[in-house]
C-alpha cells in the first residue's frame, strides 16, 4: 500500500472516530477483551503491529503502537516481517485485522517468534468466517475473502520484506486455524485460545464507514444479543481471537 492511500485511510478512519461515539465503547470492549490474555511476564513490552488510529492506548496504556508509515500518535514504524526489536525482547505482539494482511504468514510466524520471550504471546484478532461472515465480508467489505487463493505460507527465496505489497485476504484466519492441514505449522506454539465471536453489535453499527443501524443508548442490549450468537459461531461468528503462546 502506498503511504497517499494509506495516509488516506487513517484520516477517513479518524473522521469516523470522531464522528460515531458507539465505536469507541465497541473498540474499548474488543482491547479489553485482548487485554484479558496478555501474557503479564514482569517488565513486559507489548507491541502493537499495524495500529492504524492507535486507539488501543485507552485500555493498554503501556502498548507501543507501531505501523508500517508515521502517524504523529504512533511510537515507531515497524514492518511485520523484519522487526526492529531484539530476540528474546517482546511479552506480547498484538495483531488488530493485521494478520489477513501478511502475505506470508509463516515468516512473519518466525520473525514473531525471534523477538519474543518464551511464554511470550501473540494477540490475534481477525475476520471470521461463519455463515454471516461469509455474506458481510464476502459482499459489502471492499478487501477480498481470498478462499480460492492458495496461502503461500514462507516468502520464497530471495524475497526482499522491505518491498512489501499490499495484500489482503479476510479469510486467511478462519482457514489457517480452523483447517487440519496447517497445525503442523504450530509445534513451536502453545494455543492459549481460539474463539470465535459474533461481534453483531460491532456489525451492525456499521464499522468506520457505514451506516450505523442502532441508536447508541441499546449497545448494551446489542451485547446480549453477541453472547445469545455466540453460542451458534458456525452461523453468526465475525470475529477470531486466537492467542499463541511461544513455548
Amino acid at each position: 500500500m502506498k503511504i497517499e492511500q494509506h495516509s488516506e485511510e487513517i484520516q477517513k478512519n479518524l473522521q469516523y472516530w470522531e464522528s460515531k461515539p458507539l465505536l469507541k465503547q465497541i473498540y474499548n470492549n474488543f482491547h479489553r477483551l485482548i487485554a484479558v490474555y496478555l501474557s503479564n511476564i514482569p517488565n513486559a513490552q507489548v507491541v502493537e503491529l499495524g495500529s492504524g488510529i492507535g486507539n488501543i492506548k485507552d485500555i493498554i496504556p503501556h502498548c507501543i503502537r507501531t505501523d508500517l508509515f508515521p502517524n504523529p500518535w504512533i511510537d515507531q514504524e515497524e514492518n511485520a516481517f523484519r522487526l526492529s526489536f531484539q530476540n528474546n525482547e517482546v511479552s506480547d505482539l498484538i495483531l488488530f485485522d493485521v494478520f489477513h494482511h501478511l502475505r506470508y504468514p509463516g515468516t512473519a510466524l518466525k520473525e514473531f517468534h525471534r523477538v519474543l520471550i518464551p511464554r511470550g504471546r501473540i494477540i490475534i484478532f481477525d475476520p471470521c468466517l461463519s455463515l454471516l461472515g461469509y455474506i458481510l465480508y464476502g459482499l459489502f467489505h471492499h478487501e477480498p475473502i481470498g478462499l480460492k487463493n492458495p496461502i503461500h505460507w514462507f516468502a520464497p527465496k530471495n524475497w526482499d520484506p522491505n518491498n512489501i505489497d499490499y495484500y489482503a485476504a479476510q479469510g486467511n484466519a478462519s482457514r489457517v486455524f480452523f483447517e487440519k492441514k496447517w497445525k503442523q505449522n504450530f509445534t513451536l506454539w502453545n494455543v492459549v485460545a481460539k474463539k470465535r465471536l459474533s461481534a453483531i453489535s460491532y456489525v451492525t453499527s456499521g464499522g468506520y464507514s457505514k451506516p450505523q443501524l442502532y441508536p447508541g443508548f441499546i449497545y448494551p442490549l446489542m451485547r446480549g444479543l453477541d453472547r445469545i450468537c455466540d453460542y451458534l459461531p458456525f452461523l453468526f461468528a465475525t470475529r477470531l481471537l486466537v492467542v499463541l503462546e511461544k513455548k
